[in-house]
């Protein structure tokens, strides 16, 4: 192999065959794992040093991150953006916080990126089209999707929590308090983690042996306004529930709006269960039981994958889900009979 070959047209198929390895085994060493004999190590890490490949990323970083979500005005939106700055800024990196709202496209704010340059790109909850990805990848430009809208493919970084276990477990919480006709105040539809929620609440209803009112699950968007309402529409059903799921904290907070609005007292005739565990939760009256999804640490979690892609100029593709947990408050009560 010419040792004069340039850190631009050095391949990692070029170093495996000089190195007589496979490029599996030229990505472990890059990605710093531990399964690759010592001497392999050395020899591998020896011509990634000398063709510059390491060096080369080096010399290209701006130090910048690009952050990509949908609504800064909300407590979730702050729980994400502290887990990512943070640990963002504990790698030396800085993080530029772009609104991109569900309806926009993402190329104006790609040929921006392309322009000034970035050392990667995370997108909270939307997702980059394909024709977007291959501009990223052509640039060299790492990818992480936070909490993604669906399945990423296999060639994306991802990280997201147990949403089916958090629907099944805040359901199951009032299955075991006695509760039977539960209503669900689900996400948009579009979002796989509103999916994933109801359909834990489902499998739930089902092995207890009940039936899902279809008049009790209604779809919203993730706000107070939007929770309200539908709470408000399953609590004027003739046969009201006794127990509301909602799909996020927030439109727990709605719930609790509609319950006060018909005179109802939570947790005495009505229980309501929320998800996430934002701040408030534990300062609503009552406070509120919740599945607590760790935000601040999804985000850390992501950004931890991406700066390791950064890194090392390449990273084995991955998906990570972070566990959800039952937070036991006092909106929560056993039917009464």
């Amino acid at each position: 192999m010419p040792g004069s070959a340039g850190p631009r047209t050095v391949t990692l198929a070029a170093i495996a065959a000089e190195a007589g390895v496979s490029v599996p085994t030229v990505s472990k060493v890059l990605n710093g794992r531990h399964d690759v004999a010592a001497l392999t190590r050395a020899r591998v890490e020896e011509l990634l040093s000398h063709h510059g490949y390491l060096r080369s990323r080096s010399r290209q970083a701006t130090g910048l991150i690009d952050l990509a979500i949908d609504n800064l005005a909300t407590p979730w939106a702050e729980e994400i953006l502290r887990g990512a700055v943070e640990t963002a800024e504990s790698a030396d990196f800085s993080v530029a916080v772009s609104i991109l709202p569900y309806a926009q496209p993402w190329t104006p704010w790609i040929d921006r990126i392309l322009r000034r340059g970035s050392d990667g790109v995370a997108a909270v909850v939307k997702q980059l089209g394909r024709s977007d990805l291959r501009r990223l990848r052509a640039a060299a430009i790492p990818h992480v999707a936070v909490d993604p809208m669906g399945d990423c493919g296999p060639e994306t970084l991802s990280v997201g929590v147990t949403n089916w276990q958090g629907g099944f477990d805040a359901t199951q919480h009032l299955l075991d308090l006695g509760h039977s006709r539960i209503a669900a105040i689900s996400g948009p539809p579009v979002l796989e983690s509103a999916r994933a929620r109801l359909a834990g609440f489902r499998y739930a209803i089902e092995a207890a042996g009940h039936a899902v009112d279809p008049a009790l699950v209604t779809p919203a968007l993730f706000t107070r306004e939007e929770g309200q309402a539908a709470a408000g529409r399953v609590l004027d059903h003739p046969h009201p529930p006794t127990a509301i799921v909602t799909g996020n904290d927030e439109q727990a907070i709605g719930a609790y709006q509609a319950a006060h609005a018909r005179g109802l007292r939570i947790p005495d005739e009505v229980s309501v269960v929320g998800f996430d565990d934002i701040p408030i939760s534990q300062w609503l009256d009552p406070p509120l039981t919740t599945v607590r999804q760790p935000l601040a640490a999804m985000a850390a979690a992501a950004m931890r994958m991406l700066v390791r892609q950064i890194a090392v100029g390449a990273s084995e593709p991955s998906r990570m889900e972070l566990a959800t947990t039952l937070v036991v408050r006092r909106s929560s009560a056993p039917l009464r009979r």
